[in-house]
């Protein structure tokens, strides 16, 4: 899977942009608040229909223009596919694959796989069960469009029950109605979990020799913590309505589910794992998503490192580096001087200047 050229037009600080990619490594480089990241946040956008960042449509469209525009061309296998996205202020986005509309914008996934990697992520261990609950998510998406169906669909039933919750407290006699919203419920996130229980298997099949590999023999382990098992879910749900109704917001579900990681069988890495051990486990599980799509699909994903490298120590730099020679990158970084001593099989490079971008000389 590879992306052959990306086009702007007055997206972030890019009024008008046209780049020819390599197949192989990509370094965009230059000096922090230049637009390198907006490259990247583009390719992620227009194959996810979300930013990395959480922003919101009309904080993307450049100061003083009416709406946004990514032209993606990609090459898959032996076919060609065109992707276009408008973005626009107030109305939803509008994408085209092949000059054809899609009616929704989860129909993107699988068109372009990417795993994109930045040092936020690094932190996903020790961070909320929320950010890993959006791991889990995105590479389920990427993995499954039924997931993703499922997934819509399980939170629009969630926001109508809570929205019913915060309305019974002013008017007691549309408590009956939670049933009908109670049975959605059920039925949906009892997907879910069968879905994330399986991707849990077969991310463990995938990153006990990743992890390993990387630390010298360390066995790891993920574990999906359920924060209710699908045959009690109706039982639990009807237990729980009280404090739903007390409390305003559905306790019982899907949605707050967690995932641990067990070093040896034994510790903790989210509660007790030092900063080095953390990072090698969100390195892995970065290596792992790129493994799995390439399974699910027959291709590698195209890779998406913002500036990544300098938050990693030389070990794992190497590691990373070693593992994505045959994957299309694309790297940010503020100099190119670091890549040339590392034996890195360089596509291009390109300077990035002010929301301008040269594609530039480097041996």
């Amino acid at each position: 899977m590879i992306i052959e050229s990306l086009e702007l037009k007055d997206y972030r600080n890019y009024e008008n942009l046209n780049i020819k990619l390599s197949t192989g490594v990509n370094i965009f480089y230059g000096d922090n608040a230049q637009g390198k990241t907006n490259i990247l946040e583009s390719i992620y956008l227009a194959t996810t229909s979300k930013s990395h960042r959480g922003s919101k449509d009309k904080d993307i469209i450049r100061f003083g223009a009416g709406e946004s525009h990514i032209k993606l061309m990609i090459k898959r296998m032996d076919a060609s596919v065109r992707m276009d996205m408008h973005i626009k202020k107030n109305k939803a986005k509008g994408v085209a694959i092949n000059g054809i509309p899609i009616r929704k914008l989860s129909e993107l996934f699988g068109t372009c796989n990417v795993v994109f990697f930045s040092p936020e992520d690094l932190n996903i261990i020790k961070r909320s069960p929320k950010e890993r609950r959006n791991f889990v998510d995105m590479e389920l998406c990427q993995l499954n469009k039924v997931y993703v169906s499922t997934l819509v669909t399980y939170n629009k039933v969630l926001e109508q029950r809570n929205k019913l919750l915060k309305e019974i407290g002013f008017k007691t006699g549309l408590e009956d109605t939670l049933d009908i919203w109670d049975m959605q419920l059920i039925k949906y996130g009892t997907d879910l979990i069968s879905y994330r229980e399986e991707f849990v298997k077969k991310l463990n099949e995938v990153i006990f020799d990743i992890h390993s590999r990387l630390t010298g023999g360390e066995k790891i382990k993920v574990i999906y913590e359920k924060n209710i098992e699908k045959d009690n879910f109706e039982a639990e749900l009807r237990k729980s309505r009280t404090n739903d109704i007390k409390y305003k917001t559905t306790n019982v579900g899907p949605h707050r589910d967690d995932f641990s990681f067990f070093l040896n069988n034994e510790m903790d890495l989210k509660k007790f794992g030092s900063q080095g051990q953390q990072r090698s486990l969100a390195l892995s599980l970065k290596l792992s998503e790129i493994e799995l799509i390439k399974v699910r699909y027959g291709e590698f994903p195209v890779l998406l490192l913002d500036d990544v490298l300098s938050e990693l120590d030389g070990k794992r730099q190497s590691h990373l580096l070693e593992s994505i020679r045959h994957i299309q990158t694309l790297i940010t970084c503020t100099g190119v001087e670091d890549f040339l001593n590392k034996s890195l099989d360089i596509g291009k490079v390109f300077n990035v200047t002010n929301g301008i971008v040269k594609e530039s000389e480097y041996k």
